[in-house]
Formats: structure tokens, C-alpha cells, sequence
């Protein structure tokens, strides 16, 4: 899906009474006001906020990152780079000076702090109001039932009896959430049992838990979608992923034998989402593919990521426009690009650390094997787990394309040798 045609700012800045004010303004004839490139503020220094460089530089814009550490991802790569906590408001304040807009590279950032410097003029996306729905599951999930969105059963927990109650309903097993902080498999556990949530239980000490049922699933689905201050949206094609250990392991752009009603059904809620909520700049709808008879499914949300997201990696050699592109696109009102695919296939796959350091040398490796794959490496020390970089490749055969992406990103990670 293409961004709808509603007319921007900038539209607005050329129609038939300022077009000698933006002719002067072009030659540079428009008085002694100097034009700047706009500044976005990032709260994070993350492989978001890294790979979000090169189309800043295409757009002409300017990153200034907050980073807690200087050999963070972005931190690397950025020349604009601000050392501090995003728990604390006098940094947030810094960062913000004199930038166009303030983003995110991550969600943990205290809702309380957006929401003053929205009050000092600061334009926070997306805003607070929305991005609490990413950061707060049960927040979300409320939210969801309120505008009838289909979704998990679910139920908030106190205690083991209100777990066992649940489990009564839903039937085991289930899945337990911490409701705010998870990601990666983090903050999530299958129960089968009370027993199994003790300890988890006992952490809590009272505060709530999220308890959904386990949803019997076909696969796994993700929408990217963009939207702009002035309502402008646009949407990417639906994606399949690949989770592997509470870990996406692989993105299949576009969604293999996806039937067009679907697609269309969760496309369309992921838009309605972002317009209602009033998300701007790129969120992720993540949800699974439903069975419902008959040869027939449904789409039911699981969560939101209000920021550039690992499924929508694939679009940065995949699409017209990349998610990173999009984001500073909405966040900076400008006219949203087109999210047209760019081949048949694209498939991402994730590179997760393991006991092979030498990141190097093994790209080398790669480029020499398969030039038309496309390495994306973090700037991170190796660990076992952790996401150390992506793969992405393309092309007609769906087959070759997905073992050509695998092997690279074995290679990488050191599971295969050759």
C-alpha cells in the first residue's frame, strides 16, 4: 500500500499565494534568514538509531543521539552524540535543544518527562499519549477491547488465585508477561501450571502481571505502517516472521500465500490503529494468523512497537522507502515516500552472536560468496543471543532467497564454516 495522497505542509507551503515566498526561498533571495538542515533528537543510541543515518544524510537532516555509553551502536557513527540517562529530564531537555522533533530508539523513556517537554514546545513523536500503549501491555490491551480489536484472552494477575482462575478460562498453558520492559522473549514465560509462575509471582510482589492464553496459531504476522503529523499514512506489505527461542530469526517479505482479504484486514487495522491512537512516525503491529474453519483466518494483535522495528528491517533494501527513511519522513512532516516493494522477495535474517568474534573477516567471507547479499553489522561486541547484525537478500525464488539469507547470517554467527 502506497501513502495516501492528503495534503502536507509542504503542499500547503506552495500553493498560489506563497510561491514567490518559496521561489525566493529556493534562490535564497528570502532576507537575511539563514536556512538550516533540521535536527531530530534520538533518545537511544541503538541499531535503530545507526541505521537511521544514511537516510538522514540523503534527507538532508541532522541526528543528535543520546547515548549511555560512547561505543553504543550509533554513538559510533554519529558526530552528535550526548552521554547521559533518558530517566532524567535536565538531559532530555539538552537533547532536545533547538531539534526540529525528538524520537526514539527505544520505548523506555519516562511518559512523565515527554509529556514536559511537550508542554516546553518540544515535538515529542510519537507523543506520549501514544507511545504509553507500547509500553505498558496492559494499557494496550485495555485499549485493544475498548475499540474492538481482536486480540489473546487475556487477564491482569495479583496473585496465584487469580492465575488459576484465569487458567480455568483460558486453559493451560499460558503466557505470562511482565507488562512493561520485555522484548526478545524477555519478559515473557509459558506456564503450564500456578506452579510454573511462582517465582515469577513472588518478583512481582503484588504488582500486576499480563496472563493471555496461548494462541494456537498458523505463523506469525507483522505490518509496518507510517503516519505524520498532518495524517498523511502508508503502509508496507504484510510480513511472516520467524521467532525462534522468543527471538525473530527471519522476516519473509511479503507474507508467503497470504490470502488478499487478510492482508488487507490487518492492514487496514494496523492504519486504524495508528490513526487512533495518534501514533507518529513508524509503528510495527505484531499478530498471528488465526484459524478459524473452513479454510478461512483471522489477524489478532499481539503488541506494538512505536519506532523502527526488526520486521521491517528488510525494507531497507526491500522497499521504495525504508522504515528508517519513512520515520524521519513523519516525524519531520514531510511527504511520506512509497512503501512499493522493490523485488518479488526479500527475506531478513537476523545474525545473533555466538562463539565466532572475528565479525570481519567473515563479512569478507560473505561479500566474496554472495555480493548480492547485503550485511548490515551493529558495531556490538559479540555475545551468545544477542543481535549482533542482519542479512538481507532478494529476488524471484523464494527458496534460493531464504538459504542464501540463512547461510550468510550462519556464517556470520559461526554455524557453518563454508
Amino acid at each position: 500500500m502506497t501513502a495516501t495522497p492528503v495534503e502536507s505542509p509542504v503542499d500547503q507551503a506552495l500553493d498560489a499565494s506563497d510561491a514567490r515566498q518559496a521561489r525566493d526561498a529556493r534562490a535564497g533571495t528570502a532576507g537575511a534568514t539563514e536556512t538550516t538542515f533540521p535536527v531530530v533528537a534520538v533518545v537511544g543510541a541503538g541499531q535503530l538509531a545507526r541505521m537511521t543515518v544514511p537516510p538522514a544524510v540523503g534527507l538532508g537532516a541532522r541526528l543528535r543521539v543520546l547515548a549511555t555509553d560512547p561505543e553504543e551502536s550509533a554513538a559510533q557513527v554519529v558526530p552528535d552524540v550526548q552521554l547521559g540517562s533518558p530517566d532524567d529530564l535536565a538531559t532530555l531537555r539538552r537533547l532536545a535543544e533547538g531539534a526540529a522533533a525528538l524520537t526514539l530508539d527505544h520505548e523506555q523513556v519516562p511518559t512523565e518527562h515527554l509529556r514536559a517537554l511537550e508542554a516546553e514546545g518540544v515535538a515529542v513523536r510519537p507523543g506520549p499519549d501514544a507511545l504509553e500503549h507500547a509500553q505498558d501491555k496492559l494499557l494496550l490491551r485495555r485499549r485493544l477491547d475498548a475499540m474492538g480489536v481482536p486480540g489473546p484472552a487475556w487477564a491482569e494477575i495479583r496473585s496465584t488465585d487469580d492465575l488459576r482462575a484465569f487458567g480455568e478460562r483460558a486453559g493451560w498453558p499460558l503466557v505470562l508477561k511482565t507488562p512493561r520492559g520485555g522484548y526478545d522473549g524477555k519478559g515473557v514465560l509459558v506456564v503450564g501450571s500456578v506452579d510454573d509462575a511462582a517465582a515469577w509471582l513472588e518478583r512481582a510482589a503484588g504488582e500486576p502481571l499480563l496472563a493471555e492464553e496461548a494462541v494456537k496459531f498458523t505463523r506469525e504476522l507483522a505490518v509496518m505502517v507510517a503516519r505524520s503529523p498532518s495524517g498523511q499514512a502508508a503502509a508496507w506489505p504484510v510480513v511472516e516472521t520467524v521467532q525462534v527461542g522468543g527471538v525473530c530469526r527471519e522476516v519473509i517479505a511479503p507474507a508467503p500465500d497470504l490470502d488478499d482479504d487478510l492482508a488487507a484486514e490487518a492492514t487496514a487495522l494496523a492504519l486504524r490503529l495508528a490513526g487512533e491512537l495518534g501514533v507518529t512516525g513508524v509503528m510495527a503491529v505484531e499478530g498471528f494468523e488465526v484459524p478459524t474453519g473452513g479454510g478461512s483466518s483471522r489477524f489478532l494483535v499481539n503488541e506494538l512497537a512505536m519506532r523502527p522495528h526488526n520486521s521491517g528491517h528488510w525494507s531497507i533494501e526491500g522497499s521504495v522507502t525504508s522504515q528508517f527513511e519513512q520515520h524521519l519522513r513523519a516525524v519531520l512532516d514531510l511527504p511520506l515516500g512509497s512503501t512499493a516493494p522493490r523485488a518479488r522477495w526479500t527475506v531478513m535474517v537476523n545474525a545473533l552472536g555466538g562463539d565466532y568474534p572475528d565479525l570481519f573477516h567473515s563479512h569478507l567471507h560473505v561479500m566474496a560468496r554472495d555480493p548480492a547479499v547485503k550485511v548490515h553489522l551493529y558495531g556490538k561486541s559479540v555475545r551468545p543471543g544477542r543481535k549482533i547484525g542482519h542479512v538481507t537478500a532478494w529476488g524471484d525464488d523464494l527458496a534460493d532467497v531464504r538459504a542464501r539469507a540463512a547461510h550468510a547470517a550462519d556464517y556470520i554467527t559461526g554455524t557453518v564454516d563454508g
